[in-house]
């Protein structure tokens, strides 16, 4: 029976912790960041922990 493959496009947008938990970049940091203020961007810099219901999901595309 074959492995199966981790999806390409998930391996680069989400990482597993060393607990388990599934991280994510926050989005709004591509464009229009002059707007945006010092305290907003540092914020939105942040990885974020995934709710449990898409972790499992995410999981199942990382093949873990």
């Amino acid at each position: 029976m074959p492995k199966q493959k981790s999806h390409s496009g998930a391996k680069k947008r989400f990482k597993i912790t060393g607990s388990g938990k599934v991280m994510k970049q926050q989005a709004g940091m591509r464009h229009n960041l002059e707007l945006k203020s010092s305290r907003r961007t540092r914020r939105l810099n942040e990885d974020q922990v995934l709710p449990n219901s898409d972790a499992k999901i995410i999981k199942r595309l990382l093949a873990k």
